[in-house]
Order: structure tokens, then C-alpha cells, then sequence
């Protein structure tokens, strides 16, 4: 019996850790999206919710019969690295779901014309940049599940209202500060601010650099009660902390909880990057530089990354791999001048020796 108990009990973990990594990979998962995912969530929705309630202030809403788990993450510093769209898409986000909502049920011409009516933007479905982005919303609201398109559209008005993650509504307030600002810190001990922004940073960013926390905050992780918070948290989600001397970095063995990856030959942009930090391995560069260093592997390679092959090609390639480097802490633009970060370290070539 002992051992049957043991066994449940690691079983249990292992599943809430799976859930928590589940869930910061993907912040709305459907049961259409990925019904084992869900249901696993579903069965271990108390402990999971629970972990990022404790650890991190994030509030978690399951829905079982509605068929999605959802996870409010919330930050006091917002990511601008990492938009998924531009501002005119957000602009036309934020009026097509206004439209579905009000419409659930319509069809894609009837959707672009009221579109094309909107005071707020000027749209025109018949420039080709103009559809790029209706698509490209289309895409974002299909993925998420709030949409179905087929010979109609049909939207899922209580996913829709979940897309956005606020600890207030955005009626309220003025400005992203506002938007952002939680007030259950005004009054709390400050440990509490001081484990949910730690274990934020820490779970979210790809690598957290010691000078870019503060006083408070490296106190509570050079504390034993605060390291030992840290590290029971980071087991808990089933991750690993590595810690060096300029920072620390959660490590997924198995990747659930990493919506994108690096290194990756999926796109031309990361086998950029990759060759960028090859050049800043040798010393800081300019922008110029790395462009000139774009420029010379598109001449190499005629045949790659054809859509950088045209005019000015080789500064949307080197701007596309550097934004990269920069989104995964492994560069840092100052002053026109681009350096590379401890983290990059990891990614260096190193020549053997016979």
C-alpha cells in the first residue's frame, strides 16, 4: 500500500508539473486545442492553480465545460521585445473582436465591411497590406480558439473576453502604467511582492540578469528562506535553476513550457542570430556591422533566405536576428553598439584540439 501511495503521489506531481509548464506555454488552452493537455489541467486544476496563485500571483480559471483553462498573467514591466503584432494589427484586433462579440455569427465579407466602416482605423480590404493584417488577426483569434472559419465565422464571445490578461479593466485607466499596477502590494508585507516578481521574471524571461533586478529582489534571492522558495517553486513545475555569476536561467528539460526555441532552423532570422553571435563573439559591433555581416552570408548563399535576397535585404535580416538575440537576453544594443551577453556563452563554437 505504502508503495501504491508513493506511486499516486508521484504521479500527482509529475501531472501539476506538466499542468504549469502547459499553461506558461500556452496562457488559453482549449480542448480543442490539445485535449490530453486539457484534461490533465482539468483533473489537477486545485494544485495548479494553487502553484502559480502562491508563487507567482497569477490567478488560473478552468472551465471544463466550456472547455478552456485560462492563465492571467500579469506583469508591473511590460515585454515590448515581444509584441505579437504591430500596432495598426493591435488597432484592428481590438475592433474585430468588438464586431464578433456584438456578431458572433457572420461571414468574412460581412466582417470586412464593417471593417472598412470603423471610425477608429481607415481599412481597406483591397490593399494588399490591409489584408495581410486581417489575416493575420484572423490566424491570431483561430490559434487561441476563440474563432472558427470555415464557410462562416464563428466566435466564442467568453473566449474573446479572456484574451486579454489585466489586474484591472482597461476602461479604468489612462495608461499602461495604470493597466499594469496591482494594487494587493499596497498593503502586503513586501515578501510577497518580492516572491511573486522574483519567480515572474525568473519563469517568464529566458534568462534573468542580476543587474537588472533590483535591491529587494536580490536580497530575497541571496536570502536562505528566499532561495529556498525559489527553488522548491522551480522543482515543483517540474524545472531546474541554474544559477552564475552574472544571473540565473529555469531550464525545461523537456521544452513544454517554451513557446519558442533557440537555437532553431525553422526560420532564416534565427540562423542569423546565430551567426551574429559569432561575430560578437569577437567584440561589441554597430548595427552597420552586423548588417555588413548579414550582407556577406546572403552574397555566400544565393539560394538562402530568399526573402531577404532583395534591396535591402541584409538590414531586415540582421535587425530580425538581433531583435532575436535581444529577446533572449543574449545581446544588448546601447548607443548604436551591440553587446553580447553572458547567456550567450552557452551558444559559443568551440575549436577542438587533437
Amino acid at each position: 500500500m505504502r508503495n501504491t501511495g508513493n506511486q499516486l503521489a508521484r504521479l500527482e506531481s509529475e501531472e501539476v508539473a506538466r499542468g504549469v509548464r502547459l499553461l506558461l506555454a500556452r496562457p488559453l488552452l482549449t480542448n480543442g486545442q490539445d485535449p490530453d493537455g486539457f484534461d490533465l489541467i482539468r483533473r489537477r486544476r486545485e494544485p495548479i492553480t494553487k502553484w502559480f496563485d502562491y508563487y507567482c500571483g497569477w490567478r488560473v480559471v478552468v472551465e471544463p465545460r466550456a472547455g478552456y483553462a485560462r492563465l492571467f498573467k500579469t506583469t508591473q514591466r511590460p515585454d515590448r521585445t515581444r509584441p505579437a503584432f504591430d500596432r495598426r494589427r493591435y488597432v484592428l484586433l481590438c475592433l474585430m473582436c468588438a464586431e464578433l462579440l456584438t456578431t458572433p455569427l457572420t461571414t468574412l465579407d460581412e466582417l470586412t465591411s464593417r471593417l472598412k466602416q470603423a471610425d477608429e482605423i481607415e481599412f481597406d480590404p483591397g490593399r494588399r497590406s490591409d489584408r495581410n493584417a486581417f489575416n493575420d488577426v484572423l490566424t491570431f483569434l483561430e490559434d487561441h480558439g476563440a474563432i472558427e472559419v470555415d464557410e462562416q465565422v464563428r466566435a466564442d464571445p467568453t473566449l474573446i473576453t479572456r484574451l486579454l490578461s489585466a489586474p484591472v479593466a482597461p476602461s479604468t485607466v489612462d495608461t499602461i502604467e495604470d493597466l499594469t499596477y496591482e494594487s494587493r502590494y499596497e498593503n502586503a508585507h513586501r515578501s510577497l511582492w518580492q516572491r511573486h516578481s522574483v519567480m515572474r521574471r525568473l519563469i517568464d524571461d529566458p534568462v534573468v540578469y542580476k543587474e537588472d533586478l533590483n535591491a529587494s529582489q536580490l536580497a530575497f534571492l541571496g536570502s536562505p528562506a528566499g532561495r529556498k522558495v525559489v527553488q522548491t517553486g522551480i522543482t515543483l513545475a517540474g524545472c531546474t535553476l541554474e544559477e552564475r555569476k552574472e544571473g540565473y536561467v529555469v531550464v525545461d528539460a523537456d521544452a513544454i513550457a517554451t513557446d519558442t526555441r533557440f537555437p532553431d532552423d525553422d526560420n532564416n532570422a534565427k540562423v542569423a542570430a546565430l551567426l551574429l553571435l559569432d561575430r560578437l563573439a569577437l567584440g561589441p559591433a554597430t548595427t552597420e556591422e552586423l548588417t555588413e555581416e548579414a550582407r556577406e552570408v546572403l552574397t555566400r548563399f544565393r539560394n538562402w533566405a530568399k526573402a531577404y535576397q532583395s534591396d535591402g535585404g541584409a538590414d531586415r535580416l540582421a535587425a530580425d536576428g538581433l531583435e532575436l538575440l535581444e529577446a533572449f537576453g543574449l545581446a544588448r544594443t546601447e548607443n548604436g553598439t551591440v553587446h553580447r551577453l553572458p547567456a550567450a556563452a552557452r551558444y559559443a563554437v568551440e575549436e577542438l584540439h587533437d
